[in-house]
């Protein structure tokens, strides 16, 4: 399948970055003592899982977003939301919001190639971030919202710089892609109030004037890649 390069769709301004520090004042406070302690929640590398299922790990901003966007895609079976890329064991979301572990905030993605390809992922991974901006994403930022690829085979290596390449020869992008393109390691599962996040907190103001609007426009482009 060629990769379609339209220009990609974003929602962020002032408000959302005021907001999700809010929110994030809010879920650190609450979760103080567990994440004070050691994240145990880790999960190796399994390129093959039950039922035929492969998984892609991306990571594309706030890992809420993430999630809410593929998991709502015809073939994907779950999302984990979680964190990938560092050099810290167990990492806890405080400490990878402080931005010293190298983590990334990613999402592990499990599908049904019968379905959705790995090629269709990462047309919706483009599209629904901007991949141009160095360790950030809108208001967000950091090296925890970075772009990045931990692909899981050569396969996915391939067609990931394939596409990346593509991209930046057609201009789509007035600046050059810094995707980061890694081989996956480690992931580490995020805590559990982090999991189907927009799901469960439909009336957070990050979920209702970030999450919200982008999942919006996402439902009108994909239309057909969309779970009934």
């Amino acid at each position: 399948m060629a990769l379609k390069h339209s220009a990609p769709f974003m929602v962020y301004d002032v408000r959302s970055c005021v907001m999700k520090k809010l929110v994030l004042l809010l879920l650190l406070n609450i979760s103080f003592v567990a994440c004070s302690r050691p994240n145990n929640n880790r999960m190796e590398n399994n390129t093959q899982t039950q039922n035929n299922l492969e998984v892609a790990t991306f990571g594309a901003g706030c890992f809420w977003c993430v999630e809410a966007i593929f998991q709502s895609l015809k073939g994907v079976d779950k999302v984990i939301s979680g964190y990938s890329g560092g050099h810290v064991e167990n990492p806890t979301y405080r400490q990878v919001c402080n931005g010293n572990t190298g983590h990334a905030e990613v999402c592990q993605i499990y599908y049904d190639p019968e379905t959705i390809g790995f090629d269709e992922l990462l047309e919706v991974f483009w599209r629904t971030h901007d991949p141009t901006t160095l360790n950030r994403q809108g208001n967000d930022i950091g090296p925890q919202y970075r772009s990045v690829i931990f692909y899981h085979n050569p396969t996915q290596k391939e067609l990931a710089e394939k596409y990346k390449a593509e991209l930046d020869n057609s201009g789509a992008f007035s600046d050059p892609i810094v995707t980061e393109i890694t081989a996956f390691e480690t992931f580490y599962q995020a805590e559990d109030y982090h999991q189907e996040y927009f799901d469960l907190n439909p009336r957070q103001p990050y979920c209702t004037y970030v999450i919200q609007p982008k999942m919006e426009k996402f439902r009108k482009v994909f239309a057909e890649k969309i779970k009934d």
